[in-house]
């Protein structure tokens, strides 16, 4: 079934504003690609250092010229869940690469931080630019000029992001993205959000909190709220740049590692070496890019991805705009209901019939281009699957996903949506633009009109709420949170805040020129405002007392305030001088300086 007349006027559109970009990028794929691959041109002593530290099996191979080398950018360290299991792929993918007369080698690893722990602490002002971080980090491996195919190995926020921007730079390439999975489901996510929101009351105290938390960050494994780790996977799917349902396997499961093996052969497959040939930057087109945008909305995804996308489709010649993103909202269903848009988590959302049954629904209803070219092949009917142990225990089978949710609760199709659409919208007015997540937002409170209360600092904040200051119905401004000014980070502790006013009856709102990622829940929040305070923006002229309006299901931000005056009034000033030292955040000073605004995915390149 070909896509929906709107989605492919989309597409249409995208395309045309990109043509010029795009046709750049692809003749450069074209040119590269003919040139073969490098290792066997290397001179002698380029090639004996590539291959040095090898052992006698794959220094043969390796002098020779026909040999695939693939090359593995791998985000493992084993401080943190989501990275952990990836301590045993590389050996993995060696051996299964040898099996087939081929090599593998760590070409490098990259940063992977965790904005769990990060999360209302210094380090998460280098949170966003650790992603262009990671993708120079994967070209400084890739440059090396060894290898045949890239095999990336990445889960969390900024890793496949940044990972996704390297794979389409080096985009005559073949890239597999091989996930690591979710750790199995500890505390009921909901159970997790009573506890933060007592404590926030003042009614726990840490002990209960780190409790709670120990129970539901408990293993091995992305956290199962569907925040951006758990999207990215999603997209990587979608996309066409995993194995057909691989994103949510557990990790330390047979599945789990048969899936990477599998991952690891068609890898080989689909060098230049072989018949199957396939470029990541021509599987990366504008189709497969709304396709991404899709399926973000259909499962309710994160709000980083309004950035995250951008970006990525910029690596591959693609102009993506916050736009085309909302208008896409309008017209997908909302299919998933995954916390915090639900109560369940992940594990739930693969055992009801995880992307397979989503991905079948989808194009059952013209909902998604069919006709792209993906990593397993062509045509995204083969993701309509659910990937299975063989009955040797080591390799992979698929069967057809299931005719029915396991749980229409958690998974339902577009015949019975949980919501008309995606519930993530573009806002404008005369604040400028920005973005909000409804999904989880009930509708009467979709609608706020209240005076400002406008903090400089989310910990300012956070101490008027705790002095009991935060009276009344009114909208949160906690500006100066860009990527100019401090990096942008996530302002997720001022979630069960607000959340306590909400519960006792106060209309809030928040509007803020940082983030939230996809864990905001239930507090309408304007977020990615743009421009923002530091590069002139609207919001800095904002002061306690004016009247502030957002509209989710308008689309509308605004501040009721007379024009002429509003002209006339001076931007705040704020003294950003303690954004600048401490925990290494000098170093991204060229960072904060070169950054691009957020709706142009917020990237120094």
């Amino acid at each position: 079934m070909s896509a929906d007349r709107r989605i492919e006027a989309i597409t249409d559109r995208i395309r045309e504003r990109s043509r010029a970009t795009r046709e750049v990028y692809v003749e450069r794929i074209h040119a590269r690609a003919a040139e073969g691959p490098k290792r066997s041109s290397l001179t002698c002593g380029n090639l004996a250092h590539g291959f040095a530290a090898c052992g006698p099996t794959d220094k043969e191979r390796l002098a020779g010229d026909r040999t695939i080398n693939l090359g593995i950018v791998t985000s493992y360290n084993d401080m943190l869940s989501a990275h952990q299991p990836f301590e045993t792929y590389p050996e993995i993918i060696r051996q299964t690469a040898r099996e087939a007369g081929a090599t593998a080698q760590v070409a490098s690893g990259v940063p992977a931080m965790c904005d769990g722990v990060t999360q209302g602490q210094v380090g998460m002002e280098m949170s966003l630019f650790s992603r262009d971080v990671i993708a120079m980090s994967a070209a400084v491996g890739l440059s090396h000029d060894m290898f045949d195919a890239a095999v990336y190995l990445g889960v969390c926020d900024k890793i496949v992001p940044g990972l996704v921007i390297a794979a389409l730079s080096f985009g005559h390439l073949p890239a597999i993205f091989v996930p690591a999975g979710p750790m199995t489901t500890g505390l009921p996510n909901d159970e997790k959000s009573r506890i933060r929101q007592l404590y926030a009351e003042g009614k726990v105290g840490r002990e209960e909190l780190l409790e709670a938390e120990s129970k539901s960050y408990h293993g091995p494994g992305t956290c199962t709220f569907y925040g951006t780790a758990n999207s990215n996977q999603m997209l990587m799917e979608i996309m066409g740049l995993h194995t057909p349902g691989s994103s949510f396997v557990n990790p330390n499961t047979p599945l789990r590692d048969a899936l990477t093996r599998e991952a690891t052969r068609r890898a080989l497959a689909i060098t230049a070496l072989g018949n199957e040939y396939t470029p990541a930057g021509l599987v990366v087109d504008e189709k497969a890019v709304v396709n991404g945008v899709i399926g973000l909305h259909a499962t309710g995804g994160s709000t980083n991805h309004t950035m995250h996308l951008v970006a990525m489709a910029a690596a591959a010649g693609i102009k993506l705009t916050w736009q085309d993103i909302s208008d896409l909202s309008d017209i997908t269903p909302l299919l998933a209901r995954v916390y915090p848009n639900g109560l369940a988590d992940v594990n739930h959302f693969q055992a009801a019939g995880g992307m397979g049954f989503l991905i079948r629904e989808l194009l059952a209803h013209g909902l998604l281009h069919e006709d792209v070219r993906t990593a397993w092949g062509a045509g995204l009917s083969a993701y309509t699957v659910e990937a299975r142990l063989g009955a040797d225990g080591q390799s992979v089978m698929r069967v057809p996903s299931p005719e029915l949710s396991g749980d229409p609760k958690v998974l339902t199709t577009p015949a019975t949506p949980f919501s008309a659409n995606g519930g993530l919208k573009m806002l404008n007015g005369n604040l400028g633009k920005a973005v909000i997540k409804v999904s989880a937002v009930k509708p009467e409170r979709r609608f706020v009109e209240a005076p400002a209360r406008v903090f400089h600092d989310q910990d300012d904040m956070q101490r008027a709420f705790k002095a009991g200051e935060l009276t009344g119905d009114f909208v949160a401004v906690v500006r100066f949170q860009g990527p100019k000014s401090n990096g942008m980070p996530e302002l997720h502790k001022l979630t069960p805040s607000l959340g306590v006013l909400l519960d006792r009856g106060q209309k809030v709102a928040l509007v803020t020129d940082g983030r939230m990622s996809g864990a905001s829940g239930k507090v309408p929040a304007a977020i990615h405002v743009t421009p923002e305070a530091k590069d002139g923006g609207p919001i800095g002229k904002i002061r306690d007392g004016d009247l502030i309006r957002l509209d989710g299901d308008a689309g509308t931000l605004e501040i009721i305030v007379n024009a002429e005056e509003w002209a006339a009034r001076p931007l705040a000033e704020a003294d950003l001088s303690s954004n600048e030292f401490g925990l290494g955040r000098e170093l991204f000073a060229v960072f904060r300086r070169a950054v691009g605004t957020a709706d142009t995915g917020a990237s120094v390149f």
